[in-house]
């Protein structure tokens, strides 16, 4: 028995079956006697057998055949590289756009309705430390509905990489048994990361709340502070598989945490490229929709130039604007996000436990209540 399980579908009773792949501390080695059987779909037809040997044109280094690999939905099954990756997400996104956007946009607006409640609390009233006040007052909802998000779009996700939707009712009715593991899983991968930074800024805070002032110990404590933010940085990555874990494995916590840990040694490199190259794709969309709102809140008169980056000293207008610029932006980047770090997920599974084969299985079974036809779609692989 290992702690790896097979894929099991969120919606399905039937518990993740343990011992049939081997450990995701595995070498990445190509499965070798593990080519699927032969179905009524198909799909023992189409999947390429693994390369043993050097590697031949139209075959990628792992040896899956790139031209042949079943694609029964959003990537096809077989090791991605990051522009499949990407790809996959934002194919998710808009293919799935009435559920996805549903889902981010409902919580988009609980999101900025409480960050523009916490900076009416605050604002203006606590000098310098009104951004960090509001940040923190409005930390509890975040974490929320971060998991929130994340609990409703995996299974939009996990559903489209076999080619299958799901509406908002469903994924809700699937992501629900797990939303409170899912939320202490949130709450203490941030501890973790953001904890570990904190602690390393403590000194400074502390000596800066003493009233002492020298430039040379303030330059030391900061110093020291920033030594952590590796650290802090590196848990995160490696933490990061956790929550997709814990939603399609059905696992615990401590479990979820102990195969993310598993599933990103000795690609944690690889990971953070997809993790930061998403997120700065997220945020030039995101501030590329933001802006534009600003602007119209500076000709409209409510603010001044002098004051568009200080949310401290906007007005209640601009303020009103923002949030609606927030609220399209995230429920843009919340979906693509979340099907990143899910794909991240299933392409690591795919690379150490031969999960392609049990996906391709899973697709070309009908899943019982959702009323499907469980064909798969055979879109050929882009490259």
């Amino acid at each position: 028995m290992t702690d790896t399980p097979g894929w099991a579908s969120p919606s399905s009773s039937e518990p993740p079956r343990d011992g049939v792949r081997p450990p995701a501390d595995a070498p990445a080695a190509v499965p070798g006697p593990s080519a699927p059987p032969r179905t009524t779909s198909g799909w023992g037809a189409q999947y390429g057998q693994p390369n043993h040997g050097g590697q031949t044109p139209g075959r990628d280094p792992y040896g899956w055949d790139a031209a042949r690999s079943p694609r029964p939905g959003v990537i096809p099954l077989r090791p991605l590289s990051v522009g499949e990756l990407l790809d996959g997400a934002v194919t998710t996104v808009r293919r799935h756009w009435r559920t996805a956007l549903t889902l981010s946009l409902g919580i988009a607006v609980v999101d900025q309705a409480g960050t523009f409640v916490a900076q009416l609390l605050v604002k203006g009233r606590t000098g310098a430390s009104t951004q960090l006040l509001t940040l923190l007052a409005s930390l509890p909802l975040t974490l929320l509905l971060d998991a929130l998000a994340v609990a409703l779009l995996t299974i939009v996700v996990s559903r489209a990489v076999l080619g299958r939707s799901v509406t908002a009712g469903e994924a809700w009715r699937d992501a629900r048994p797990r939303l409170l593991q899912l939320l202490g899983l949130t709450v203490l991968t941030t501890l973790m990361s953001g904890g570990v930074v904190l602690l390393g800024f403590t000194p400074l805070l502390g000596y800066r709340a003493g009233g002492a002032d020298s430039p040379a110990t303030v330059s030391l404590l900061f110093l020291v502070g920033l030594l952590t933010l590796p650290v802090g940085l590196w848990l995160l990555i490696r933490y990061s598989l956790a929550a997709p874990a814990l939603m399609l494995e059905k696992q615990g916590v401590v479990t979820a945490l102990s195969r993310s840990r598993r599933l990103a040694r000795g690609s944690w490199w690889r990971i953070f490229g997809i993790v930061l190259l998403s997120r700065l794709l997220a945020g030039i969309v995101g501030a590329t929709l933001v802006i534009p709102f600003r602007f119209i809140g500076l000709v409209l008169g409510f603010g001044s130039i002098d004051r568009f980056g200080d949310s401290s000293q906007q007005s209640i207008g601009m303020m009103v604007l923002t949030a609606i610029a927030g609220i399209i932006a995230s429920s843009l980047t919340t979906p693509f996000l979340a099907a990143v770090g899910v794909l991240v997920y299933i392409d690591q599974r795919i690379r150490r436990e031969a999960l392609d084969i049990e996906l391709a299985r899973a697709a070309s079974t009908p899943e019982q209540g959702t009323g499907g036809n469980g064909r798969a779609d055979q879109t050929p692989a882009r490259h």
